[in-house]
């Protein structure tokens, strides 16, 4: 088994992005599945592109993109992505969609096809915070995702995708309010690793409880 993990590259004026520095972290092999990591622009027009590239030239089984969600306190596993870009600060490259659609004849929203509950469950029996996300938001992470899901569904039916959110590293929360949360790049490794081990071992879903109530 072959996994594609990608993570972006810095924005929003921070000079790490924790995303891509956990990816990088990761061994080369989790549970016996080879771990392909690839560093993807944060850019509408770009992003996608590239993990295209990476899907073509590595034919993974499984891709799960990786990206920033500063102010979370823990990782958070994205349920869906939605048919929007609408960019509330302008990308790396000045691109700022506002109100557009990612895909004129994509569906209205895709879900993860990746086993998410399982994924959050294994995180936290390994002794770390993990939730779901109903939300990806409309910037460039969403994008991926949604594109993602998109290319998998019209191209390359094998394949199963997600997106997970990291949050801050301990070293982006200099300068920012002292409520700001915030993990260490450890901590955001580990998860991410147990989360992509849960994919390969096929942990069980059923009789997970995740949903929230607003």
């Amino acid at each position: 088994m072959k996994i594609l993990v990608t993570g972006f590259d810095p924005f929003g004026g921070e000079t790490v992005n924790p995303a891509y520095e956990a990816v990088k972290m990761l061994p080369e092999q989790i549970a016996g599945a080879e771990i392909i990591k690839l560093e993807i622009p944060t850019v509408f027009s770009k992003s996608c592109l590239a993990v295209e590239e990476g899907i073509q030239k590595y034919n993974p089984d499984i891709v799960i993109n990786v990206g920033q969600a500063g102010g979370r306190s823990h990782m958070t596993i994205e349920q869906v992505a939605i048919n929007l870009a609408d960019a509330r600060i302008p990308d790396n490259a000045g691109e700022q969609p506002l109100n557009e659609a990612l895909q004129p004849d994509g569906d209205t929203a895709y879900f993860a096809t990746v086993p998410i509950r399982a994924m959050v469950k294994h995180v936290q029996e390994h002794g770390l915070p993990c939730s779901i996300s109903y939300t990806a938001g409309t910037y460039v992470c969403n994008c991926v995702m949604y594109n993602v899901l998109y290319m998998t569904q019209k191209k390359y039916p094998n394949i199963k995708a997600g997106f997970i959110h990291v949050p801050f590293a301990t070293s982006q929360l200099i300068g920012k309010p002292a409520t700001t949360p915030g993990m260490s790049l450890d901590e955001i490794e580990k998860s991410l690793e147990y989360a992509i081990e849960a994919v390969v071992l096929g942990v069980e879903e059923e009789g997970i409880v995740t949903g929230q109530t607003h």
